[in-house]
Formats: C-alpha cells, structure tokens, sequence
C-alpha cells in the first residue's frame, strides 16, 4: 500500500534566469494570472532561440498531489521548451507561491479550475498561439488535467505521464476497502470543520523518513534533499483533502474529452496501471501510448533518461495535434 500511495504523490525553475536542459537550454520568466480572483504565480519556459514576436505552440505542465511547480512541472516544462515549445509550470491556489487563504489542500475540483484559467492566461500571451495550447498532466494532475481539456475550449489535445487515474474500485483497493477509505472520509470531514471553525488548517507531513503519521513515510523523491525535498515546498497535506481526493472518478473523464487527442506514457511497474489502461479503453478520440518496461512511478518525475523519453513522446505527440 505505501508503494501505491507513494506513487500518488526537479530541477528548481527560477525566474528570469537559465537552466540547464538535456538538448539546448531553455530559459524561464515569471509570470502572474488570476483565478477565482486569486494570484497565481508561474514560470513560463521559452526555447533559447526564442524571438519576441514569434508565436509558439504551449504546454501547461502540472504535478503530482502536493507538489509545486518547482518540483516535477519545472523538469517537464524545460524539457518541452527545449523541444520548440512554450511551457508553463505554475503553483496551484493554496500552494507554493500563489495566493489561498486554505493552504495544502489537494481539490481536484479546484485544481481543475485554475488549470482552466491558466489556459485562457496563456491564450493572452504574446508569445503564444492561442490556437495551439495543449496540457501535460503528471501522476495525480493527471485527472485534473483531463477534466481541464475536457471542459476549456483553449486546451486542444492531452498527454499524461505516469498518470494515477483512479475510480471508487480502484481507491478502495489502494486506501483499505471500504472501511478504511470511510475512516480517511471521516479524518478529512473533521478537518474541513475545524478548518471552517477556527481558521486553521489541520496538516499532517507530507512525507518524512522518520514520522510514521506522514501521508507518505519513508518515501523516496519526496524524502530526498537532492530529488522533491526542495526548500520550495513545504512538505504538507491539510486534511481536509481527503473527500475530495477519495470521491473522485478520474476514469470517467475519459469520454467526455470527445474528439481532443490524447497520449498516455505509462509502465506496468508505476502507479496503478489498470487506471491508465481503463482510462485509454475509454476514449473516443485519437489516442496513443507509450508503455516502458519496469519504471517506477518516482523514476518518471526525474531520472534523466526517462524524463527524456518521456519528454520525446510527448513533444512529438504535441507536434502531431497542436498543428
């Protein structure tokens, strides 16, 4: 269970400065938009040979749950500037460097509509083609990111990359049955109260090598100063999280993205494959894969190689039907 629960769950992106990048460099810009009239905070990632008054094809890259975009979006977003595009990696309201009065609480609901927002900033932008605005979703985003393409007529085609897309079969699999996903439901309703009451958000750890109340203890990437254990993260989970997460039907989402693309890369060995598999069977529109043998959910959010390849599937499925 603490392997699936793990995978549910690096390069550092700093505003207008260089990074390093596995094909050329890419540079970023910090960028501000709004969404439900909060301030959200991104960087947007251009390819280095980018000139003022070009018009690029884009990315929105987003993250694993209680991630920032410092973490997994950063790498992803370089790696596609890298490739020709536009990438914006950005912090979700309540997170990072964004504005929320309720911190650290993982809403699809709500991720989902700053997703939205973040496209329609991007069709503003002048480096930007608006016709051409496409989403990457990585690990839990993933169902977030699909809803947002879904329902936003700025976003045009979908990639996943080692997506956790789960169903109420799946989480009673993963969260202890029926029972133990009842008792989660319970935690998470108690916290929303005493949230509402007082003001205070009730968090445990994220995830700690040596707190067992972690939601992810003993974890790697999260747990490691040199891969997701990053001073720009601050390493909590409110809660209150828990209904919202455990009730939602990524699968479902599937065919109501009609006739927009969409790519998955995927492994048997990362998180529940059977989400992905059920995910892709549902789909009414073109539709492609990658299936990598023997990776771990956690290699897809930063080992070189598979970042890369990950990144190569990506961007040429991007190429494809951002046209």
């Amino acid at each position: 269970m603490k392997t699936l629960i793990a995978a549910a769950v690096t390069a550092a992106a700093l505003a207008t400065t260089a990074l390093s990048g596995t094909a050329e460099a890419a540079t970023s810009k910090r960028v501000v938009f709004e969404s439900q009239g909060q301030r959200l905070v991104g960087d947007l990632y251009l390819p280095d040979g980018y000139k003022p008054g070009d018009r690029l094809p884009a990315v929105i890259v987003t993250g694993a749950w209680m991630t920032v975009k410092e973490q997994m979006p950063a790498r992803y977003a370089a790696e596609l500037a890298d490739r020709g595009f536009a990438a914006l990696a950005f912090d979700f309201r309540g997170w990072g460097q964004s504005e929320g009065a309720v911190r650290n609480l993982e809403s699809p609901v709500e991720k989902t509509r700053d997703i939205v927002a973040a496209a329609a900033y991007l069709a503003t932008r002048p480096e930007i083609d608006a016709t051409r605005i496409g989403g990457l979703g990585i690990c839990a985003s993933a169902g977030y990111m699909a809803d947002a393409v879904a329902g936003s007529p700025n976003l045009r085609s979908l990639a996943l990359v080692a997506p956790w897309l789960h169903d109420r079969a799946l989480v009673d699999q993963v969260y202890g049955g029926r029972e133990g996903v009842a008792k989660l439901v319970a935690v998470g309703r108690d916290a929303a109260e005493r949230q509402a009451r007082t003001g205070q958000a009730v968090t445990l750890p994220a995830a700690s090598k040596t707190d067992r109340s972690a939601v992810m203890f003993d974890v790697p990437y999260y747990t490691e100063r040199d891969r997701g254990l990053i001073p720009e993260w601050d390493n909590r989970f409110n809660l209150a999280s828990w209904e919202g997460w455990l009730g939602y039907d990524a699968i479902a989402i599937a065919p109501k993205l009609g006739t927009k693309p969409a790519a998955i890369v995927h492994s048997e060995a990362a998180a529940i494959p059977d989400g992905a598999k059920r995910f892709h069977a549902a789909l009414t529109g073109p539709k492609t894969q990658l299936w990598l043998k023997d990776v771990g959910q956690l290699d897809f959010y930063d080992r070189d190689q598979l970042v890369r390849q990950a990144a190569d599937f990506v961007a040429d499925h991007f190429r494809t039907t951002l046209r």
